[in-house]
Formats: structure tokens, sequence, C-alpha cells
């Protein structure tokens, strides 16, 4: 864990620099009120980008990794699987850059991360805060360990500029574009016209009470569900026993939406669309609530989870000048607690590099 340390530690460091290095934002179309610094910023995402592309282990990075040395790429065996997209770039890798399967990991770690930090760019007001529920709220683990799914899921949130603005072609074609690096993220088309309300709307509730319906009627709605997937490449979903999602996973989900409700009038002035991240939001918040029931659902919920770290990042703006700095350090406390319970205690992960030696 002490890579992992000193990653959360840097990352925060040099976003909290960036920010207070930061220029004013004059007339550019975005929606946070200061500009971070770009050289800061940078070093935040290198040092992202170094500890997950150069590790040898976590999740089923073991699993990718024997996959691209065994595997033989062509056009035949590409056409003849699931997602194209991402064999498409392994074969590129593989057969033109180089063979080492470290190549593939560290360059997927860079696309990834790169999409997501710009979009955190753009949008997040407290960006270090954002930076740090990254790592410390574990999408920055899963993306270590879903690879092709979170490299999908952060494709799909650099389109968050067309989701805002309401550019449904420019949004459809990136998304469509992202499901050949993993099919699930198709579920984000339908999800473009449920977003497209203004949030704490009746339509709000009416998902929160879906999800809690979904909760106590779970096996009635998992054989719909299964039912439906039967011929596809998730039909293998339906033997999936992980068990449920920690509950204390619903908790923090839920805790920035709670927020960001009582301060839904303030929130809508000092950004006007937050509406739309506010719903994706939750979306993510409702597919972690069914999770309770079966894991798999959980997954889902990466391509929503990315939109709350740019909402945390506004949440202490929402309260009394005198008390921002309480509610910034009290997200820093428990959000820190909650890395230490689950990566610590829970999930006791150990890093591994064939490179970074510490």
């Amino acid at each position: 864990m002490t890579v992992l340390w000193m990653n959360l530690a840097i990352t925060f460091s040099c976003g909290f620099f960036a920010r207070y290095f930061a220029a004013p934002v004059m007339a550019t179309g975005l929606s946070a009120a200061v500009k971070p610094n770009k050289l800061l910023i940078f070093c935040s995402l290198a040092t992202l980008v170094l500890i997950s592309g150069l590790r040898s282990n976590i999740g089923d990075t073991s699993s990718y990794i024997h996959s691209f040395e065994i595997k033989d790429f062509t056009w035949e065996t590409i056409l003849a699987g699931k997602d194209i997209g991402f064999d498409v770039f392994q074969m590129f890798l593989k057969n033109y850059i180089s063979e080492d399967p470290q190549i593939m990991i560290f360059t997927a770690a860079l696309i990834t991360n790169v999409l997501i930090i710009i979009v955190l760019y753009n949008y997040s007001r407290l960006i270090e805060l954002s930076l740090y529920v990254y790592i410390t709220g574990g999408l920055f683990l899963v993306s270590m360990n879903g690879i092709r799914q979170v490299l999908a899921a952060a494709i799909t949130f650099a389109a968050a500029k067309y989701l805002i603005n309401g550019n449904w072609k420019r949004y459809f074609l990136i998304i469509i574009f992202s499901s050949f690096f993993h099919q699930s993220a198709l579920i984000l088309l339908p999800m473009y016209f449920i977003v497209r309300f203004k949030a704490w709307s009746k339509a709000t509730f009416a998902l929160i009470i879906f999800a809690i319906i979904v909760v106590f009627g779970y096996e009635q709605f998992s054989a719909l569900l299964f039912k439906a997937i039967d011929d596809t490449q998730y039909s293998g979903y339906v033997d999936f026993t992980e068990g449920g999602a920690n509950f204390l996973r619903v908790v923090v989900e839920a805790a920035p939406l709670i927020i960001a409700y009582l301060g839904r009038d303030k929130l809508k002035k000092l950004f006007p669309e937050s509406d739309y991240i506010v719903n994706m939001t939750l979306l993510g918040f409702v597919f972690m609530v069914i999770a309770t029931q079966e894991w798999i659902f959980a997954r889902m919920s990466i391509y929503f989870q990315l939109y709350g770290l740019i909402l945390v990042s506004w949440l202490p703006k929402l309260f009394r000048g005198k008390d921002q700095k309480l509610i910034y350090f009290a997200i820093i406390v428990f959000y820190f607690a909650y890395y230490y319970y689950e990566d610590v205690i829970s999930l006791n992960i150990l890093y591994k590099s064939d490179y970074l030696i510490w």
C-alpha cells in the first residue's frame, strides 16, 4: 500500500496547488469558476498514469497480461470476438509497438486517466476533491481491475460536454464508439433521455422508488433481466454469484446526493448545468442500491460514478462561507476512513510493480 498512499498524497497535493495557483475563467464556457494550473494538474495525471500503468497485479491485471501474451491478434480472431475495439487496440500495440504486455497496461491507463482528468479539469470546482475522491472512493482501484470497462467508461465520460449542451448526435457517436470496448456502455444511450430533466423533479424520486422496488422484488426483476440478455454476451451472468455490494458502499454513494438535495437551489445558481451531473450521479446510486442484491450491478454504476466526482467538488460551496472549510475537511476525513477500510481492512490491497520499487 505504500505506493498507493504516496499516489494519494502526490495527486491530491498537486491538485490542491493547481487550484491555489489557478487563474480566473474568462468567458471560456466552462462551469468551474477557476482554471487550475495545467502544469500541476499534469503532475497529478502523470502520477496516476505511472502508478496504474506500471503495476503488475491488482484485480484481473494478470489475466489481461496473460491474454495479451498468448493471443494471436488477427482480423479473423478479432471479428469473431466480443469487444472488437479493445482487441484492435491490443493488436495494434502487439503487432506494431511491442509484445511486452506492460505496454498495453500502461497505454490503457494513460488513455483512461487522461480522459477522466480532462473532464474533471473542465467541470470540477475544487478539483483536488475530485482527484481525492477518485482515489479514496475506489474508482481508481477499479480502473486497475476492470480495464476494458473503465476504459469504455472514460470514453463515455469524455462525452459529458455533449450530454450537458444537448448535442445528442455527437454524444451517441461517442457512446457507440465506446461500446466497441465494452458493450455495456450502450446502456448510456437510453440514459441520455432519462437525465434530460430537472434534478429532484418527480422523475428523480421515481428512480429512487424504482430502485427500492427492485431490491424488494429482486427475484422477479432478475428473472426478467436475465431472460432479456439470454442470447447476448452477458448471458453468463445468470450464474453470477459474487453476492451483494456492501451497504457502506451505498451510504458513500448517497451522502453527496443528500447534500446536493439540501443545497439544490444554491447549486443551481453556482452550477447551472448541475441537473445532468446530479441525475447521472443518482443513476449510479440506483445501480448501487440494486447491487446490494447482486454485485454485478455495481459494475454498471461505473459509468455514472464518474459524474459523482464532479458533484462532490461543488459540495463545500453549498454551505455558508464560515462552514465551507469544515465541510471540506469532513469530506477529506470520511473518504480517507472509507479508503482505509476498503483497501486495507477489507481487501488488503498489495501493490506490485516490476518498475516501481519503494
